[in-house]
């Protein structure tokens, strides 16, 4: 069964919901034995971190006082709000936030001297951030919701924090850190199905973690995925990549700059992670329409390894980008469980990028297209082809929700509620 709404379609469904969820904000409350559990993975940097320096770290590479805590237990690395308040701080955090790309083993792996690991996975208390500014962001306010409708933390209701720094790998290349994150979260949903009179679980995300989920996915079983998986929910994520990322690779800007020192930025610690590459135009979808204008050169999908060389990426980041992040790109298949995708429009996106007289380094002209500010609307709307048309995808629906931008889409009340309204129609759904 496919089911699809498309862009000219959107209000007719956006008041189409329970008229319950526009009367009021207080959906009916479902008994837990009712309802399917869920697990939410939530966007890029919305996962937080715990590091311990052990005593092979070396604190020089920063500065000496970067040593302080070796030896000392573990401490919040990402993101700590409060201790990034003072700027003196920010050379340690940036530097032990680093990737270092290994040649012998193939893969990524921490800083040397620097073990970390996520806070609380299976449950949302490891989602968010210590910045009162971010209070309501990564999920908080759909966890609230979800709760007003009967779902319980750590009994129907769980959480899969993921270091948001690695990335998959396409077959044959290692990826230690997301192959032990596909094996935590299998073990997860297989206890959330167990412990709830074995209901499969809804998978719910968000952003990067619809890209996440996608690749656990399909490196499981069609069997598995039948068995445990009821629905897949993915929220703001595009089938094909968006442009923004290219205008913050070339500035220098990182993704998340919630601390008044972006410590992401500092000596350009976000490209040093394998994620840097995973949200990049594919050229699946955005083919060969020109992203980045300059009087030398249009940069398009297929001209992004030029396009990273030229803003500083060495050739061996280059090399990466083509071998180990594009096929992964490129690889993004329909999971072929039940999967409602649910995304914002009408919201100014970045389409392009005019450089008419500077470098790649200086403030380019923006000129804009739809979306919800982030994902662009052609990547929304390649999900129709690349999951909807796939002969073995037995249920697909596209929703669109005007005026939702892309963080806004979990925390304004009338996006949540629609959120919150799809996942309780994929809990009763017979399919």
């Amino acid at each position: 069964m496919h089911v699809q709404m498309h862009r000219f379609l959107p209000l007719l469904f956006f008041f189409s919901w329970p008229l319950i969820f526009l009367r009021d904000n207080h959906p009916p409350v479902h008994h837990a034995s009712d309802l399917h559990p869920i697990v939410l993975l939530p966007g890029h940097t919305c996962s937080q971190l715990r590091a311990q320096l052990t005593y092979e770290y070396d604190e020089t590479s920063a500065a000496p006082s970067c040593g302080a805590r070796k030896g000392k237990g573990w401490f919040r690395l990402w993101e700590n709000y409060t201790a990034l308040q003072d700027p003196a701080l920010v050379p340690c955090y940036a530097e032990q936030l680093r990737l270092v790309f290994d040649p012998v083993a193939g893969d990524y792996r921490n800083v040397k001297g620097v073990d970390t690991r996520v806070v609380s996975f299976g449950t949302t208390s490891g989602f968010g951030s210590d910045d009162p500014a971010q209070k309501n962001h990564c999920m908080r306010k759909l966890v609230g919701a979800l709760k007003g409708v009967g779902y319980k933390e750590g009994q129907n209701l769980f959480g899969a924090p993921y270091d948001f720094r690695y990335a998959p790998a396409p077959l044959g290349q290692d990826a230690r850190q997301f192959s032990y994150f596909v094996s935590s979260l299998r073990v997860l949903i297989e206890r959330a199905t167990e412990t709830n009179g074995n209901k499969p679980v809804i998978l719910v995300t968000h952003s990067y973690g619809g890209l996440t989920a996608m690749n656990f996915l399909n490196e499981n079983a069609l069997w598995w995925r039948e068995r445990y998986i009821k629905h897949f929910i993915m929220v703001s994520t595009g089938a094909g990549g968006i442009v923004a990322p290219l205008r913050n690779l070339a500035s220098g800007i990182s993704y998340c700059q919630s601390s008044r020192v972006d410590v992401l930025s500092f000596k350009n610690t976000s490209r040093s992670f394998a994620s840097v590459f995973s949200a990049l135009p594919s050229p699946k979808v955005f083919g060969n329409t020109p992203l980045v204008i300059t009087q030398a050169k249009n940069y398009s999908a297929y001209d992004i390894p030029e396009f990273l060389a030229a803003i500083g990426f060495s050739a061996d980041e280059v090399a990466r980008y083509k071998t180990r992040a594009l096929p992964v790109t490129l690889n993004f298949r329909a999971p072929g469980v039940p999967m409602t995708c649910i995304n914002g429009v009408g919201v100014p996106t970045v389409e392009k990028l005019v450089y008419r007289y500077g470098s790649l380094h200086s403030e380019p002209e923006v000129v804009y297209g739809d979306g919800d500010g982030a994902v662009n609307m052609v990547s929304i709307q390649a999900l129709d082809t690349v999951i909807g048309d796939d002969p073995d995808q037995d249920y697909y629906k596209s929703v669109l929700i005007p005026n939702a931008t892309h963080a806004g889409i979990l925390s304004d009340a009338f996006a949540v509620d629609r959120v919150v309204s799809e996942i309780l129609e994929a809990s009763r759904a017979i399919y």
